[in-house]
C-alpha cells in the first residue's frame, strides 16, 4: 500500500526543481498543501466570525471544494488507478471514500482536513524515506561515468562498460578510478572512503591492485584494467546495496500480509456500523436511525483503518538501519539480516586476515645442508608467485627485496589446506605446511611441528629442503572487537584457523578468547560449525575473509565477510559485508540490528495501541474525524520520526 507514491507529495517536481533556488523549490513542492491550508483555515475563520455571505450553503460548498481539490485530486487519481489494478483497499481509496463521505454529510472542514493532513503526512513520509536512503544512494554517486583510455598513444574518453580487460586507463588527480586494475606507476596515494568508509589515504605501489571508486589524491596514475565494469569491486558493492531493500525482514513481510487482510475487514466493519443500526431500527420502532450520524462514525472508522503508519514506518525503520550501517562501512544485504543478527549469541572468527593483519613478513630462512638460502627462497617464491594468499605475497616480496630472480614453475596444483605442488627445472617441488610433507611421506625435522609461528616448508624431489619463518600481527582493533562483543553479553567467542594449534592458541590468549581451534582444513571448519548448529540454542555468526571461508559463511546463521581485502567468493556468500576490514565492526553491526529491531517494535506497538483506542471510540461515536486524522497521520509521523532516530542512535 505504501509502495504507491501519492502525487500530492509532488515527488515528480523534485527532479525539475533540483537546480532551482531553494525558495522556488520549496514553493513548488508544497504549493498544493499551502493553497489548501490557506483556503481551509480562512473558511473556518469566516465560519467562526459568523460572516453573512458564508452562511450560504452553495458558497460554503464551493469554498471548501476549492480547498479540497489541490490535495484531493492527486489522491482521487491514485485511488482510481489502484482500483484499475484491482488494489481496491489502498489507503488512497479509503481516504477518497472518507473525505467524499464527509462532504456528503456536509462536514466540509473535516473532509478537507483529513485529505490535507493525509497529503502532508505522505510528503513527510517520502522525505523521510529519501533521507533514510541517502547514505545508500550516495554510493551510486561514486560510480564514474567515463574513463580515459590510452589507445594508440592517445587519450580517448569512453564509458567504463566499453573498456576491455588489458587496456590502460589514465586517472587525473581528484578523479575516481572507474575500473579495477593493476597499478602501473611506482606509487601513488588514494582515498578509499567510497569502498571502506575510511578517508585515511592509502599508498598503492607498482603491480598492486587498484579498485574502482578509489580517488587518486596526489598524481596522475595509469592503471591496467583487470576486470570488466560489471565485476568491479564498486559495482559489486552497489549491487549488494541496491538489492538490500528486496530482502524483507519478517516484521515487514508480516505487516504486508496483515495489511491485505486488516484493511478489508475494517472496511467491512465500517459498513456494518451503518447497516446494523439501520436493521435494528426496522425491528425496534423506538430506535431512531439517523443515517448521517452513523455514516459519520463509519467514516471515522475508515480513516483510522488506513494502515499507512505501519506499512511506511516499518520498512523505513529497516531502511534507516541499513543506511546508518552503510555510513559506518557495514553493508547489510537485507532487512532480514538486520533482524537475524539481533539473535546472535555465538561469534566464530577466522584468524588470518580477519583478526590479524594478514600481511606476513619473512623473519628468517632455514635450510638443510647442501641447499643455499638463495636456492630455497627462489624455489618457494617461484612456486608461490601466482598465488593471492597473504603468505605467498610476503614470500614473493621477500625474494624481490633480496633481488633473487624467480624461475618458471609448471604443473602447479593447489592442495586445499596443505599448500602447492609444482615442477621447476624438471624437479618435483612441494611448498606448504608440514601436513603437505606428511601427505607425500617426506621426512622432516620434528622440531618444525613445535614452532609456534607460521612457516612455509619446502621439499625438492621428495627430500626436505628447508623452511621460511613468517610472522603475522593482530589488527589494531582486534582486542576492541572481543571486548565489545563481551559487552553485548556474547561470551561464546571462538577462533578457527588452518594455522598450527600453537599459533592459534597464542593469538587467542592475547585476545582473551578461551576456545581456539587450529590445524583445520576447510572441511574441518564446516564440520565445526555444523557441530555448533546441532545445539538449537546457538545462533552463530561466522566472520571471515578468504575464499575457503565461503562454505562456512553460508552455513552460519549470519555470515559476515571482511569486504575491503576479502575474496569475491566470501563477499558474495556473506549476509553482511564489513568494508573497513575492522573486526570491531561486528559488534557495531549487532548494535545496529538491535537498535533497528527496538525502533520497529516501538512503532508497531504505538500504532496498534493508538489505532485500537480510537477505533473503539469511533465506533461508539466518541471520536471525530479530527481524532481519526491524528490516529492515522499523526501516529504515522511519530513513527517516522522514531525510525529516523536510528541514524543518530547508531554509532
Amino acid at each position: 500500500m505504501a509502495h504507491h507514491s501519492c502525487t500530492c507529495c509532488c515527488a515528480h517536481d523534485n527532479a525539475q526543481t533540483k537546480n532551482m533556488p531553494e525558495k522556488a523549490g520549496f514553493f513548488k513542492e508544497y504549493w498544493r498543501i499551502l493553497l489548501s491550508s490557506v483556503i481551509l483555515f480562512s473558511g473556518i475563520a469566516l465560519s467562526m466570525a459568523n460572516t453573512e455571505f458564508f452562511k450560504n450553503g452553495t458558497v460554503t460548498f464551493v469554498w471548501y471544494s476549492l480547498a479540497y481539490l489541490p490535495v484531493g485530486l492527486p489522491v482521487l487519481k491514485e485511488a482510481w488507478e489502484s482500483i484499475l489494478q484491482k488494489d481496491i483497499f489502498s489507503e488512497f481509496t479509503l481516504m477518497s471514500v472518507a473525505t467524499l463521505g464527509a462532504f456528503y454529510i456536509r462536514e466540509y472542514p473535516e473532509g478537507v482536513a483529513v485529505m490535507l493532513f493525509y497529503s502532508l503526512g505522505e510528503l513527510f513520509q517520502n522525505k523521510a524515506v529519501s533521507r533514510a536512503k541517502r547514505n545508500i544512494g550516495a554510493l551510486l554517486d561514486v560510480r564514474p561515468e567515463t574513463a580515459t583510455v590510452i589507445r594508440d598513444n592517445a587519450a580517448v574518453t569512453e564509458s567504463p562498460r566499453n573498456v576491455q580487460v588489458g587496456e590502460i586507463i589514465e586517472v587525473k588527480t581528484g578523479e575516481r578510478i572507474p575500473l579495477d586494475g593493476k597499478m602501473l606507476g611506482e606509487a601513488a596515494s588514494f582515498n578509499t572512503s567510497a569502498l571502506t568508509g575510511e578517508s585515511v589515504p592509502r599508498t598503492i605501489r607498482k603491480g598492486e591492485e587498484v579498485l574502482a571508486g578509489m580517488i587518486a589524491t596526489d598524481k596522475v596514475v595509469r592503471v591496467e584494467v583487470t576486470k570488466p565494469f560489471e565485476k568491479s569491486a564498486l559495482s559489486r558493492i552497489l549491487e549488494l546495496v541496491q538489492n538490500a531493500s528486496e530482502r524483507k525482514a519478517p516484521a515487514e513481510l508480516f505487516i504486508r500480509k496483515f495489511a491485505r487482510i486488516y484493511t478489508p475487514i475494517v472496511t467491512g466493519l465500517a459498513l456494518l456500523i451503518v447497516l446494523l443500526p439501520f436493521l435494528y431500527s426496522l425491528m425496534n420502532a423506538q430506535f431512531i436511525f439517523v443515517f448521517n450520524d452513523w455514516l459519520y462514525r463509519a467514516l471515522v472508522f475508515l480513516v483510522i483503518s488506513c494502515p499507512c503508519a505501519l506499512v511506511v514506518s516499518i520498512p523505513l525503520g529497516y531502511f534507516g538501519g541499513i543506511g546508518a550501517a552503510s555510513r559506518l562501512g557495514i553493508l547489510f544485504k537485507g532487512g532480514n539480516y538486520l533482524d537475524a543478527i539481533t539473535g546472535i549469541n555465538t561469534v566464530v572468527f577466522d584468524k588470518t586476515g580477519t583478526l590479524t593483519q594478514g600481511t606476513f613478513e619473512v623473519q628468517s630462512c632455514h635450510t638443510r645442508p647442501g641447499i643455499s638460502e638463495e636456492k630455497l627462497v627462489q624455489t618457494i617464491a617461484s612456486t608461490e608467485r601466482n598465488s593471492t594468499h597473504p603468505i605467498a605475497k610476503a614470500i614473493t616480496s621477500y625474494a624481490g627485496q633480496r633481488q633473487i630472480p624467480l624461475v618458471s614453475a609448471t604443473d602447479i596444483t593447489e592442495i586445499a589446506g596443505h599448500g602447492l605442488e609444482a615442477m621447476i627445472d624438471g624437479q618435483h617441488v612441494l611448498v606448504g605446511n608440514t601436513r603437505l610433507l606428511s601427505k607425500y611421506k617426506v621426512e622432516y625435522p620434528q622440531e618444525l611441528s613445535e614452532i609456534a609461528d607460521t612457516i612455509a616448508v619446502c621439499a625438492i624431489n621428495s627430500t626436505y629442503a628447508g623452511y621460511l619463518l613468517l610472522s603475522d600481527t593482530l589488527k589494531a582493533d582486534a582486542h576492541k572487537a572481543i571486548k565489545d562483543l563481551k559487552a553485548l553479553n556474547i561470551n561464546n567467542i571462538q577462533i578457527l584457523s588452518g594455522d598450527k594449534q600453537a599459533i592459534v592458541t597464542n593469538f587467542a590468549q592475547k585476545l582473551g578468547v578461551a576456545q581456539a581451534y587450529g590445524d583445520l582444513l576447510p572441511d574441518g571448519k564446516v564440520e565445526h560449525i555444523e557441530e555448533l548448529r546441532q545445539d538449537a540454542d546457538n545462533r552463530i555468526a561466522f566472520v571471515g575473509d578468504g575464499i575457503n571461508d565461503a562454505p562456512v559463511l553460508a552455513l552460519s546463521h549470519v555470515g559476515i565477510a571482511m569486504g575491503g581485502l576479502g575474496s569475491d567468493a566470501a563477499i558474495e556468500t556473506a549476509d553482511v559485508v564489513i568494508q573497513t576490514d575492522q573486526p570491531s565492526k561486528v559488534a557495531t553491526a549487532i548494535r545496529v540490528g538491535k537498535q533497528t529491531h527496538r525502533v520497529v517494535w516501538q512503532n508497531i506497538l504505538l500504532t496498534f495501541g493508538v489505532k485500537l483506542s480510537v477505533l473503539i471510540l469511533g465506533a461508539g461515536g466518541l471520536a471525530t474525524l479530527w481524532e481519526a486524522v491524528f490516529a492515522d497521520v499523526g501516529v504515522a509521523l511519530i513513527a517516522i520520526v522514531n525510525a529516523i532516530r536510528i541514524q543518530k542512535l547508531v554509532k
